[in-house]
C-alpha cells in the first residue's frame, strides 16, 4: 500500500523542501511506495489531498512535511478516519510535533515509528466545524497574529516579535463571556487559550498540563495586568511556569464557548470573529507519539 507525502516546500523559509527530500530519500531507500501531494497554494494542496484520499482510502498513512498550518489542513481530512498522520517538523512553530513529544532535530525516529509501530489515538478540538490539534486562542496573541499577517518583513519568528512590539503598547483587555461545562464566566481578559495540546507559537507552553488523551480541554484565562507585568511574566510561558501567577486561571472543560468583540486562531490559522464554540472530541485522530 501507498503512503501519501504532503509537502509544503516553502514552509520554514524553505525547510519544507529540504525535509521533503529527506523523507523521500528515506522511503526510497526502504522500497516504500509513496505519492507526493503538493500544490501551488493551500487550496490546491487541499484539493490534491482530498483526491488522493478518495482514491486511496486504504493507504498506509499521510506524512505531512511542513508547519502547523499544513498539519491543520491535513487534519481536516483525517479526523475521525482510520488513516494515521505522521508530522515532520519543517515550519516556524512545529507545535503539533512538540505536542506529540518528538524532538525537532531528528526526523528519522518519527519515520521509523510510522513504518514499524501501530499509531495511537489522540483527542482533537472541533471549533464550529473546524478541527484543531493544539491550541485555540483569542486575545492579545490573536491581535499579534492579525498584525503579523500584514507584515512583509521580517520573515520567520522575528515577524511576531515585531508585531508584539507594535501591538502591546495600545492593547486593551476585552470583555468576554466564557461558557464551560459547569459555569459561565463573565470577565475581562488579555488572553484566553483553549488547550488540547500544551504549546503554540513555537514552544510557548501556554497550557503546560494539557493532555491530548484525557478528553478535556485546559482553558487558560489571563486576567488584565499592566504592560510592565506582562513583559515580566511573558518569558515564563516557555517553561509553563506562568500558570502560578495570580492573574492566570486554568479550568478543565469538555466544551467551551467564547463571545467577545475579538477574533480566534487555532493551530496558528485564523478561525474568524467570535463567538466560537469548541468541543474536545475523544480519540479523533490516529498519530505516532513519542
Amino acid at each position: 500500500m501507498t503512503w501519501g507525502v504532503v509537502i509544503n516546500p516553502i514552509s520554514g523559509q524553505g525547510a519544507g523542501a529540504h525535509m521533503g527530500s529527506q523523507v523521500i530519500t528515506y522511503l526510497v531507500e526502504r522500497n516504500v511506495a509513496y505519492q507526493i501531494i503538493s500544490g501551488v497554494s493551500a487550496s490546491h494542496t487541499d484539493e490534491a489531498l482530498k483526491n488522493f484520499i478518495s482514491l486511496n482510502q486504504d493507504c498506509e498513512g499521510i506524512i505531512a512535511v511542513g508547519g502547523d498550518g499544513l498539519a491543520h489542513l491535513v487534519i481536516q481530512h483525517l479526523a475521525q478516519t482510520d488513516i494515521p498522520l505522521a508530522v515532520i517538523p519543517a515550519g516556524t512553530g512545529n507545535d503539533l510535533v512538540r505536542t506529540l513529544g518528538w524532538q525537532m532535530e531528528e526526523i528519522k525516529p518519527i519515520l521509523d515509528a510510522a513504518l514499524t509501530k501501530k499509531p495511537t489515538a489522540m483527542d482533537l478540538g472541533l471549533a464550529d466545524g473546524e478541527w484543531f490539534a493544539a491550541i485555540l486562542s483569542t486575545g492579545f496573541d490573536s491581535v499579534v497574529n492579525e498584525r503579523a499577517n500584514t507584515l512583509k518583513w521580517p520573515h520567520g519568528p522575528m515577524k511576531y516579535n515585531v508585531a508584539i512590539a507594535r501591538e502591546l503598547p495600545g492593547f486593551r483587555p476585552r470583555d468576554y463571556v466564557i461558557t464551560l461545562d459547569d459555569q459561565t464566566i463573565t470577565t475581562q481578559a488579555m488572553l484566553i487559550a483553549i488547550g488540547n495540546g500544551k504549546s503554540y507559537g513555537g514552544g510557548m507552553l501556554v497550557c503546560p498540563n494539557a493532555d491530548t488523551t484525557d478528553t478535556y480541554f485546559d482553558v487558560m484565562i489571563l486576567s488584565p495586568i499592566s504592560i510592565f507585568e506582562f513583559l515580566r511574566v511573558f518569558p515564563r510561558v516557555y517553561a509553563g511556569t506562568h500558570i502560578t501567577h495570580p492573574a492566570v486561571k486554568i479550568y478543565k472543560s469538555k466544551k467551551v464557548s467564547i463571545d467577545a468583540k475579538a477574533v480566534a486562531y487555532a493551530d496558528g490559522e485564523r478561525i474568524g470573529p467570535l463567538p466560537v464554540s469548541a468541543e474536545c472530541v475523544p480519540r479523533a485522530l490516529l498519530v505516532w507519539q513519542q
